[in-house]
Protein backbone atom coordinates (compact mmCIF):
# COMPACT_ATOMS: atom_id res chain seq x y z
CA UNK A 1 0.00 0.00 0.00
CA UNK A 2 1.35 3.50 -1.06
CA UNK A 3 1.23 6.01 1.99
CA UNK A 4 1.19 9.99 1.39
CA UNK A 5 3.29 12.12 2.86
CA UNK A 6 2.31 16.03 3.77
CA UNK A 7 5.22 18.00 3.27
CA UNK A 8 5.19 18.80 7.24
CA UNK A 9 5.57 14.91 7.39
CA UNK A 10 8.32 14.42 4.73
CA UNK A 11 9.99 17.70 6.28
CA UNK A 12 9.66 15.38 10.10
CA UNK A 13 11.62 12.69 8.55
CA UNK A 14 14.25 14.11 7.09
CA UNK A 15 14.79 15.57 10.16
CA UNK A 16 14.36 12.22 12.01
CA UNK A 17 16.77 10.84 9.62
CA UNK A 18 19.59 13.88 10.08
CA UNK A 19 19.99 13.57 13.99
CA UNK A 20 19.27 9.46 14.10
CA UNK A 21 20.38 8.03 11.04
CA UNK A 22 17.53 5.83 10.79
CA UNK A 23 15.18 5.84 7.86
CA UNK A 24 11.55 6.75 8.56
CA UNK A 25 9.24 5.32 6.62
CA UNK A 26 6.07 7.04 7.72
CA UNK A 27 5.29 10.33 9.54
CA UNK A 28 1.89 11.05 11.14
CA UNK A 29 0.73 14.34 12.74
CA UNK A 30 -1.36 13.14 15.71
CA UNK A 31 -3.11 16.44 17.71
CA UNK A 32 0.17 17.30 19.83
CA UNK A 33 2.52 14.48 19.01
CA UNK A 34 4.16 12.96 16.08
CA UNK A 35 3.93 9.10 15.04
CA UNK A 36 6.79 7.86 13.49
CA UNK A 37 7.28 4.83 12.00
CA UNK A 38 11.00 3.56 11.67
CA UNK A 39 12.54 1.32 8.95
CA UNK A 40 12.38 -2.15 10.37
CA UNK A 41 15.95 -3.34 11.92
CA UNK A 42 16.71 1.03 12.71
CA UNK A 43 14.61 1.03 16.23
CA UNK A 44 17.75 1.06 18.04
CA UNK A 45 18.89 3.68 15.82
CA UNK A 46 16.59 5.82 16.07
CA UNK A 47 16.06 5.88 19.81
CA UNK A 48 19.70 6.17 20.32
CA UNK A 49 22.08 5.34 23.61
CA UNK A 50 19.76 6.25 26.74
CA UNK A 51 16.89 7.85 24.13
CA UNK A 52 19.45 10.46 23.43
CA UNK A 53 18.45 10.70 19.60
CA UNK A 54 15.07 10.52 19.83
CA UNK A 55 15.02 13.47 22.56
CA UNK A 56 16.74 15.58 20.44
CA UNK A 57 14.49 15.15 17.71
CA UNK A 58 11.72 15.93 20.01
CA UNK A 59 13.50 19.04 21.21
CA UNK A 60 14.08 20.05 17.71
CA UNK A 61 10.27 19.32 16.28
CA UNK A 62 9.11 20.65 19.89
CA UNK A 63 6.61 17.91 19.82
CA UNK A 64 6.73 14.52 21.24
CA UNK A 65 7.14 11.41 19.22
CA UNK A 66 5.96 7.73 19.51
CA UNK A 67 7.95 5.65 17.45
CA UNK A 68 6.99 2.16 15.82
CA UNK A 69 9.03 -0.06 13.68
CA UNK A 70 7.85 -1.13 10.49
CA UNK A 71 7.16 -4.36 9.48
CA UNK A 72 6.08 -6.30 6.14
CA UNK A 73 3.34 -8.16 7.62
CA UNK A 74 0.48 -6.78 9.16
CA UNK A 75 0.05 -9.07 12.32
CA UNK A 76 3.55 -7.83 12.84
CA UNK A 77 3.08 -4.40 12.70
CA UNK A 78 -0.10 -4.08 14.71
CA UNK A 79 2.07 -6.07 17.38
CA UNK A 80 4.73 -3.17 17.08
CA UNK A 81 2.34 -0.27 17.25
CA UNK A 82 1.65 -1.68 20.98
CA UNK A 83 5.01 -1.99 22.13
CA UNK A 84 6.25 -1.95 25.03
CA UNK A 85 2.78 -4.12 25.73
CA UNK A 86 3.64 -7.37 26.08
CA UNK A 87 1.57 -8.91 22.84
CA UNK A 88 0.71 -12.30 22.82
CA UNK A 89 -1.29 -12.93 19.40
CA UNK A 90 -2.38 -10.74 16.40
CA UNK A 91 -4.92 -12.27 14.55
CA UNK A 92 -6.86 -10.69 11.67
CA UNK A 93 -9.74 -11.33 10.95
CA UNK A 94 -11.39 -10.06 6.93
CA UNK A 95 -14.94 -10.65 6.82
CA UNK A 96 -17.11 -7.27 6.09
CA UNK A 97 -14.32 -5.16 7.60
CA UNK A 98 -10.68 -6.06 8.07
CA UNK A 99 -10.16 -6.48 11.77
CA UNK A 100 -7.20 -7.08 14.04
CA UNK A 101 -7.44 -8.67 17.18
CA UNK A 102 -4.92 -8.53 19.59
CA UNK A 103 -4.04 -10.07 22.63
CA UNK A 104 -1.94 -8.17 25.07
CA UNK A 105 -1.06 -9.55 28.94
CA UNK A 106 -3.70 -8.50 31.40
CA UNK A 107 -0.99 -6.68 33.31
CA UNK A 108 -0.09 -4.73 30.24
CA UNK A 109 -3.66 -3.58 28.87
CA UNK A 110 -3.67 0.09 30.48
CA UNK A 111 -0.38 0.58 28.18
CA UNK A 112 -2.11 -0.79 25.43
CA UNK A 113 -4.98 1.54 25.45
CA UNK A 114 -2.70 4.53 26.55
CA UNK A 115 -3.26 7.99 28.23
CA UNK A 116 -7.41 8.71 26.78
CA UNK A 117 -7.05 5.52 24.27
CA UNK A 118 -4.23 7.19 22.65
CA UNK A 119 -2.02 4.03 22.07
CA UNK A 120 -4.79 2.50 20.74
CA UNK A 121 -5.93 5.00 18.48
CA UNK A 122 -2.26 5.21 17.17
CA UNK A 123 -2.01 1.45 16.41
CA UNK A 124 -5.33 1.83 14.65
CA UNK A 125 -4.22 4.85 12.55
CA UNK A 126 -0.99 2.95 11.25
CA UNK A 127 -2.76 -0.35 10.71
CA UNK A 128 -5.11 1.52 8.37
CA UNK A 129 -2.55 3.90 6.52
CA UNK A 130 -0.23 0.81 5.52
CA UNK A 131 -2.58 -2.32 5.67
CA UNK A 132 -5.90 -0.84 5.06
CA UNK A 133 -7.13 -2.41 8.40
CA UNK A 134 -10.20 -1.26 9.17
CA UNK A 135 -10.65 -1.95 13.19
CA UNK A 136 -7.86 -2.75 15.60
CA UNK A 137 -9.49 -4.51 18.68
CA UNK A 138 -8.16 -5.58 22.22
CA UNK A 139 -9.17 -9.17 23.27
Amino acid sequence: MVVTLSDDARRYLATLEEITGASGRDCVIDGDRLLVVVARGEMGEAIGSHGQHVQRFEERVGKPVRLIEHAERAEEFVANAFAPAAVYNVTISENEDTVAYVEVADEDRGVAIGTDGRTIEAARTLARRHFEIDDVQLL
